[in-house]
């Protein structure tokens, strides 16, 4: 943690709050930021070397936070320490006004995102892997700390690569379908083409300015960015990163919306959409042979089929705002939550319509939901971001099965198909060192670890035999735990900046059972 100085805790709030209000606060802080800022974040605060400096993306900062790393710094990157240069006050005045919204929404159109295109010159494809591990047991862990992704061998755990990411690396990576290539997606819209076979950076574009994930096509052609700003889903290229389309985010009644995030649904052949701001889900679709559709319900399609890079639309309204999805395993039921509502819906995309309710108070967190098999059936189990909660669904009558109580709200879930165990952390609340090991048919938690009293312990990836288990200590000075998942006991630790997410080439590639698609 970064302590502020004694001048920042000697300045009178009072004095500050007039300061803030006065017009003149705004034009010193501005005439500041282009001296001292502009060059790298962008004279219109949109990034450039480095990241956008908008209300969007410093969100989970708090004013004195940034007030705290414009005057240190930030350690292990490019970001100086501007206290020498910039008195308390000056500090004081520019956090606040990086705070503040923008005066206009600002436009990024194709123009604008083909302009932002790096192909890197010294990449050269190779014929095989530049390594002798298993392709297919490859594992990413992305590492927040300093922005950077290390490639593991999933065997061995030896460290193969350690690359540089964009800055807030956000949404989970995808990978093609042949596991060659991996796409990342950072919060200020730069999405990174990445060969693991090479082991070197592709190329990267700008696809927004503030984004929530991507998606992967299931052709592995089309790579699908959800963006907040501007409110767009852009279409671009795997082979070159190239612009295919960007798509205006307007309701069937005109009304702008974010996109909360955008998932693939293979059997379909399209990209679903989940909305922030209008209840409606679209799909947009990127194959040549539509689905069936029901007929006299409440959708439009927007666009020809068989049109190359026409990419048609089809807008269904629901009853609810939804802006976190899951999918039945046919990919014909979306289940879905809005992040402001006491329980979600099924909607049926065949005739594009809500079928069912579902009993999930809490926040339920869907994008990090799993299912298996229990029984004769399927069941779903998904955390809640605000409930001590895991709860389960039967993905038949969709009813809920069980809630199993945790030690506080949780985050993340995963299992394999291997193992007998689902692993559900804690991630928010005074036990966020909490992982539960609950057994699939039981329901009951069988252990829980604590691997780093006081630290946060987060997600969970498995080996692509389901063998071990990769647990993140998320912290600057974390590590991923590879337990062994049968007897849960620890085999190692790899030291890492801040470890987040992990992704198995084999588990994402096949959508193995207990991975969240």
């Amino acid at each position: 943690m970064i302590r502020r100085t004694n001048s920042f805790d000697t300045l009178k709030i009072g004095t500050l709050c007039s300061l803030l209000l006065a017009g003149t606060a705004w034009a010193d802080a501005q005439s500041d930021y282009a001296e001292h800022c502009a060059s790298c974040h962008g004279e219109n605060r949109l990034g450039g070397v480095g990241p956008a400096l908008i209300p969007e993306t410093l969100k989970r900062m708090r004013g004195p936070r940034v007030a705290s790393v414009i005057a240190e710094g930030r350690t292990a990157t490019q970001m100086p320490a501007f206290s020498h240069e910039l008195d308390a006050l000056q500090i004081e005045e520019l956090a606040g006004w990086l705070k503040s919204p923008l005066e206009t929404d600002p436009e990024w159109g194709e123009t604008d995102i083909m302009a932002s295109r790096t192909l890197d010159e010294d990449y050269t494809p190779v014929d095989a892997p530049a390594w002798d591990s298993d392709p297919m047991n490859i594992t990413l862990a992305v590492e927040t700390g300093d922005h950077h992704v290390s490639v593991l061998d999933g065997d061995t755990f030896e460290v193969l690569d350690r690359f540089e990411t964009p800055f807030a690396v956000h949404g989970g990576p995808k990978f093609s379908p042949d596991g060659r290539y991996v796409f990342i997606m950072s919060r200020d819209g730069w999405v990174q083409k990445y060969d693991i076979w090479a082991l070197k950076q592709v190329g990267r574009i700008r696809a927004g300015l503030n984004s929530r994930n991507i998606a992967m096509s299931g052709d592995g052609k089309w790579v699908a960015v959800a963006n907040y700003l501007p409110n767009s889903l852009t279409l671009l290229s795997t082979k070159d990163l190239s612009v295919a389309k960007v798509i205006d985010i307007k309701s069937k009644k005109g009304v702008p919306s974010r996109v909360s995030a955008v998932y693939q649904a293979p059997p379909r052949e399209s990209f679903v959409l989940a909305l922030k701001d209008v209840p409606e889900i679209w799909e947009v679709f990127y194959g040549d042979n539509p689905p069936q559709f029901g007929l006299g319900h409440d959708f439009r399609i927007e666009g020809q089929f068989k049109n190359p890079n026409s990419f048609p639309v089809r807008k269904i309204t629901t009853p609810d705002y939804l802006d976190d999805f899951f999918f039945d395993q046919s990919y014909e039921y979306v289940m879905g939550a809005s992040r402001d509502g006491k329980g979600g819906q099924v909607i049926d995309l065949v005739i594009g319509q809500k079928v069912a309710d579902l009993d999930l108070p809490g926040m339920p967190h869907l994008g990090s939901g799993i299912t298996w098999r229990r029984g004769d059936t399927t069941v779903m189990a998904t955390p809640h971001l605000t409930d001590g909660t895991v709860s389960v669904i039967d993905m038949e009558t969709w009813e809920t099965v069980k809630r199993i109580k945790t030690e506080g709200p949780g985050f993340f879930m995963r299992s394999h198909e291997n193992s007998p165990y689902v692993w559900a952390d804690v991630f928010f609340g005074p036990n966020k060192d909490a992982m539960h090991v609950i057994d699939k048919q039981s329901l009951e938690i069988v252990k829980t670890l604590r691997p780093a009293p006081g630290k946060t312990v987060a997600h969970v990836e498995f080996t692509k035999d389901g063998r071990h288990a990769l647990v993140s200590i998320w912290e600057d000075d974390g590590a991923v735990i590879v337990y062994d998942a049968q007897t849960l006991e620890e085999v190692r630790r790899l030291p890492m900046r801040k470890p987040s997410g992990k992704y198995n080439v084999w588990n994402k590639i096949t959508f193995s059972e207990g991975t969240s698609h």
